[in-house]
């Protein structure tokens, strides 16, 4: 027998240390900072970002489908010296059996264009004309060849996961939006259906429902309902909403954490703020002739892709902080008939992709407004199906592409990163999707890495942490 006074003596360094020195390294473990375990908010009220920000909004015109590189962006002068011939390197092809090792050079012609001299194709005419406000990047790598993969690698940090928070939903997520009276992440859809994988491309995923992407309709009116009827006008309908707001306070003083209900409740509320805010922003009539005819509105083929870019244009100009445009479908899909299918592609895009960096500039927005364009993919260098000049096509590509960008801190006037000397592989200065995403979160003054949302038992980051880098070549 030994009193208390000696074991604790005997035992100061033995197991019972060892044992309490565990548990407190948990303990510090678990402590997480204040600012981190304070309860998600469920607002769009407008916050500061870590650092000064180059940019407080952002234009994503994304093409799905994959546009092809070497066709577009990418001159690839050996792939057309040696068209026809079989390329010895490995390729991963999506369709077998419509595979084949025939390189294929393009039938488009390439030249230099702006002080800059970086080389476009000729279907990308109203493009050239902005190059020396562009970053071209030609070296993405995704490292999958699939839409479904490769689109939630870029728009939600992972390849192929679903239901985590798009880059719009962590965008707004930190930052909030500058508008009270307009949602702080749009959708602009196309008329004719969805994009490939839906809804997925402007989900909030775990997020509060707050952070996913409004989509306005197509056609108009492109907000259903956004007017009362008349006989519901004026002080009838300010009594009405301001009794169920009183409803709804005192409903969630009972309930304060359905994220849900409060989401719907703030949407109800916006959607009486819309009411003017809205009209005004989608109101084209008060737009001069010759910034309607500069997005191509007095043309069949561009004047729908040309609508929403100027709508775009005006909802940032109302605070909007995050707006994507998306396509039916993924028309930039071209493994058959590529010299058809991409000229019409082009000029649906071309000329109102061009018009919006030009607008921006000209009215002083594009500095603080960053406008991306590109696809999830890119496409294989060798021929798919018929090799004939009319029917041949491309296969996809996730080793090697390329996007671009423009404004909101991004250095204008050069082409970042090469690929291989027929287009396949990205080989120098390869950029992923999540290190795109870091480099618009530092666009947006936020590290990639501190911006975290309590997940699962814990603190997820867009990039889930995997590998990202910021690319500061890029950055002014």
């Amino acid at each position: 027998m030994i009193s208390r006074r000696e074991f604790l003596n005997q035992n100061a360094m033995g197991v019972g240390a060892v044992a309490l020195s565990w548990l407190m390294q948990q303990e510090q473990a678990h402590a997480i900072p204040e600012a981190l375990v304070a309860r998600p908010h469920n607002d769009l009220l407008p916050r500061k970002p870590q650092f000064a920000p180059s940019a407080t909004a952002m234009i994503s015109l994304f093409q799905h489908g994959g546009p092809s590189h070497m066709d577009l962006t990418d001159p690839k002068p050996e792939l057309t010296k040696y068209s026809g011939t079989d390329y010895s390197g490995d390729i991963h092809f999506s369709f077998v059996n419509a595979a084949s090792k025939k390189l294929l050079g393009t039938p488009f012609a390439f030249q230099k264009h702006g002080e800059c001299g970086t080389e476009l194709s000729e279907l990308l005419p109203h493009t050239a004309n902005i190059v020396d406000d562009m970053c071209l990047i030609r070296s993405m790598h995704t490292g999958a060849n699939g839409h479904e993969v490769s689109i939630r690698y870029f728009h939600g940090g992972i390849p192929g996961v679903l239901g985590r928070p798009t880059l719009g939903s962590w965008l707004v997520y930190g930052l909030g939006c500058e508008s009270q009276n307009l949602p702080a992440y749009m959708v602009l859809s196309d008329p004719g259906g969805l994009p490939v994988d839906g809804a997925t491309n402007w989900s909030n995923g775990y997020m509060p429902a707050m952070f996913q992407g409004t989509v306005l309709r197509p056609r108009e009116p492109r907000i259903l309902n956004l007017q009362p009827p008349s006989h519901l006008a004026g002080g009838i309908q300010r009594q009405n909403l301001d009794f169920l707001r009183e409803l709804n306070k005192q409903y969630s003083k009972t309930h304060p954490d359905e994220a849900e209900l409060d989401a719907r409740i703030a949407s109800y509320e916006l959607a009486a703020r819309m009411q003017t805010a809205a009209t005004d922003a989608l109101d084209l009539s008060q737009e001069t002739e010759a910034t309607q005819k500069m997005y191509g509105l007095d043309q069949k083929e561009t004047k729908e892709y040309g609508t929403r870019c100027l709508i775009a244009r005006r909802l940032v100009e109302r605070g909007v902080r995050f707006i994507q445009l998306f396509h039916s479908g993924q028309p930039w899909d071209n493994h058959s008939s590529i010299k058809k299918g991409l000229t019409n592609i082009c000029k649906k895009t071309d000329q109102p992709a061009a018009a919006l960096v030009t607008d921006l500039k000209q009215r002083g927005l594009l500095d603080s407004t960053l406008v991306h364009w590109g696809g999830e993919i890119g496409r294989l260098p060798v021929v798919q199906g018929d090799p004939s000049p009319e029917k041949a096509g491309r296969d996809h590509n996730g080793q090697g592409f390329s996007i671009w960008m423009a404004g909101g801190g991004i250095r204008g006037g050069m082409a970042y990163g090469t690929t291989d000397e027929f287009g396949h592989k990205a080989v120098e200065n390869v950029v992923t999707p999540n290190d795109f995403q870091a480099t618009i979160m530092r666009l947006f003054g936020l590290d990639h890495e501190q911006l975290k949302f309590p997940h699962n038992n814990r603190f997820d980051i867009i990039t889930h942490s995997r590998p990202a880098k910021v690319v500061t070549d890029i950055i002014a």
